[in-house]
């Protein structure tokens, strides 16, 4: 046995109709035979494993490592792998739900037809990564880094982008309807064919990016940085609209937002009201003092002592 072994509980997975039970060991290489995966294996190693088909539910699996390994069509339900490494893993194909991989490093990994409705990767590393055709609505990508990521022809509808430095990024083709993209920096990206129907990119810098065929309709580019950008003409802007602070190309210009809403990074919920001081400790009265004998009694008792 090494320094770590996981014990893997038997896992009923009723949308898979599978159930299994495993273990891994260091000397195992291959252990793409393995039906599932459950239990805790925090910080252990699998880097270099061919896990091809592994099925992950209710796993804790947070700053595991799963550098290089070859988790083609793997599936994650519920599952925790936080702070993961899967740097150059390949996870083509594979699917994921319900499960939380903030701060996860991605760089490199290949997720081309990725499945991860609703997934939360806040924080994760992404650069350099591809997720061609990846499906990613609703998911939570908060703070992420996207810098030279490829994901063309992506589905991100409904998508958090806020904060995420997406510079040099290539998202032609991809849908990011109804996609928050506030704050973040995508200069130099590529938006060439893709949809912004009724995204808000408010704050949002893209110096230098291509929006050759880009759908703006509804899109919000209030504070939005454009200079510099390829292929924006005046039709694309008269479906959008803007503020004093949209900056423009020069010749170009755009309506104002009636109405706006101003989207911002949600803030941590407030700490919970202090607990009220237990009562004052009541003190019960002293019972009252025995009355005095009698006086004959208490000539009987002299009378006694005499």
């Amino acid at each position: 046995m090494t320094r770590f072994a996981i014990a893997f509980s038997s896992l009923v997975l009723a949308s898979l109709g599978l159930v299994g039970q495993a273990s891994a060991m260091t000397d195992d290489r291959d252990v793409a035979r393995l039906v599932s995966f459950g239990g805790s294996c925090g910080k252990c190693d699998l880097s270099g494993r061919r896990l091809t088909g592994a099925r992950f539910a209710g796993a804790a699996f947070a700053d595991a490592s799963f550098v290089g390994s070859d988790l083609r069509g793997a599936t994650f339900m519920g599952s925790n792998f936080q702070r993961a490494r899967l740097t150059g893993a390949d996870l083509r194909g594979a699917t994921i739900a319900g499960s939380d991989f903030s701060g996860a490093d991605f760089a490199g990994a290949k997720l081309d037809g990725l499945e991860a409705p609703a997934a939360n990767f806040m924080r994760a590393n992404f650069s350099g990564a591809t997720l061609t055709g990846a499906e990613l609505p609703g998911a939570n990508l908060m703070f992420a880094n996207l810098t030279q990521a490829r994901l063309d022809g992506a589905e991100l509808p409904r998508a958090k982008l806020l904060h995420v430095n997406g510079q040099g990024a290539n998202f032609v083709s991809a849908e990011l309807d109804g996609a928050i993209l506030t704050g973040s920096r995508f200069d130099g990206a590529s938006f060439k064919g893709a949809s912004l129907e009724r995204a808000v990119l408010t704050g949002a810098s893209f110096e230098g990016a291509d929006f050759r065929g880009a759908d703006l309709e509804g899109a919000i580019l209030a504070g939005v940085n454009l200079i510099g950008v390829r292929g924006l003409r005046q039709d694309q802007l008269d479906d959008a609209c803007g503020d004093d602070k949209t900056r423009l190309p020069t010749g170009l210009h755009i309506k104002g937002c009636r109405g706006m809403i101003t989207i911002r990074t949600p803030r941590a919920p407030p700490a919970p009201p202090a607990l009220p001081a237990p009562p004052a400790r009541v003190t019960p009265p002293k019972p009252p003092a025995a009355p005095p004998p009698p006086r004959a009694a208490l000539q009987q008792v002299f009378a006694g002592l005499s």
